[in-house]
């Protein structure tokens, strides 16, 4: 199928990324490297192998599904010198794909079952992360389903990362039946220490959560995306003119939610609703590897199957920017980008 002139702008245009796990966005031909390197099963043997399998398994239609495949990459990374590879090779892959500015998220308690410990896994991906021109900054993730004080020390290490290329504090996984309140007291010393924050929430369960996030903290909502089942709700409607008065931006991910079984389509997502709404989002690529999706693809799957706009999109993106958690210079550095391409190619007032 022939693109549309709306949909080459889409992947040309400069962008920003907000929802990147660096364990779901390994090359493949890395990850096929790496589990070699420490002798791990492959499910596959070559890279056209291995990217067909990861083709097959990305409608997971469950998120709890959908994490199972981070097994093994967890296991392949679980070196500093990998972890600082992944790292990199995110980075820039990111800028190929037309990223101006990133940030990536990733749990690093995750590695101590593998011998790496958590301090020594975010040396590494800060370094990898360094070796990139892209400015970029990291996010830890707490395990929401994890109560030993595995998340309250991936919360101190935010703290203490903090203005050394960690930028933010984040809840991932398992959704459903861990809500944030679970979390509120580490929540509550992570938003005391000025740490940024960003929490999974509506994306598995429903949409109060994203209302409970930004309870406990949140100024932006991985995926955020059930918020929609409040546009169609008189008794809920609430919740979507109070996240616009909260002013929360949605990390949206639409090819990831497909996958996840949160919709049946990209023609289905909600996004457009949630936007025309006034609803602020961006879109992102959740796992590069897992949902087998470029940010580029991403931008123009919006324009084909969802019926935004290249308008929509340059506002989205520079809301990402606006709304990053790198410094003032770096997020002001990428929105002239974004408006200098704007302008160049005629697209109007931005």
């Amino acid at each position: 199928m022939l693109e549309s002139p709306s949909e080459t702008l889409a992947r040309q245009m400069p962008k920003v990324l907000l929802h990147e796990h660096l364990d779901g966005g390994l090359r493949v031909s890395t990850l096929l490297e790496l589990l070699a390197e420490r002798g791990l099963d492959s499910p596959a043997p070559d890279v056209p192998g291995l990217t067909r399998w990861f083709d097959e398994h990305a409608f997971a239609h469950s998120l709890e599904q959908y994490l199972k495949g981070f097994d093994l990459t967890v296991a392949a990374m679980a070196t500093p010198a990998a972890l600082r590879r992944v790292a990199f090779e995110a980075a820039e892959d990111a800028r190929a794909d037309g990223a101006v500015l990133a940030e990536f998220r990733i749990a690093p308690l995750l590695f101590e079952a593998h011998g790496v410990p958590a301090e020594a896994a975010v040396d590494a991906m800060l370094a990898g992360l360094a070796q990139s021109p892209l400015p970029s900054g990291l996010i830890l993730c707490g395990m929401r389903h994890q109560f030993g004080g595995e998340v309250e020390r991936t919360a101190e290490l935010a703290i203490r990362y903090l203005g050394r290329g960690v930028v933010g504090f984040d809840l991932a996984g398992p959704e459903a039946g861990f809500p944030p309140s679970r979390h509120a007291a580490t929540l509550a010393r992570v938003r005391a220490a000025g740490v940024p924050i960003t929490l999974h929430a509506g994306e598995a369960d429903v949409a109060e959560r994203v209302i409970e996030a930004a309870d406990h903290g949140a100024v932006r909502i991985g995926h955020g995306v059930h918020l929609s089942q409040a546009l169609a709700d008189p008794a809920r409607r609430h919740l979507v003119e109070e996240a616009r008065a909260r002013g929360l931006h949605l990390e949206v991910c639409p090819t990831s939610n497909v996958h996840t079984g949160a919709y049946p389509s990209l023609a289905a997502h909600p996004i457009t609703a949630l936007w025309r709404a006034g609803v602020e989002c961006s879109f992102n690529t959740d796992n590069r590897l897992m949902s087998m999706v470029g940010l580029a693809q991403e931008a123009a799957n919006l324009v084909r199957e969802c019926g935004l706009t290249m308008d929509d999109l340059l506002r989205m993106t520079l809301a990402a920017a606006e709304r990053s958690f790198l410094p003032a210079a770096a997020r002001a550095q990428a929105r002239g980008q974004i408006l200098d391409w704007a302008r160049a190619c005629g697209l109007g007032q931005v």
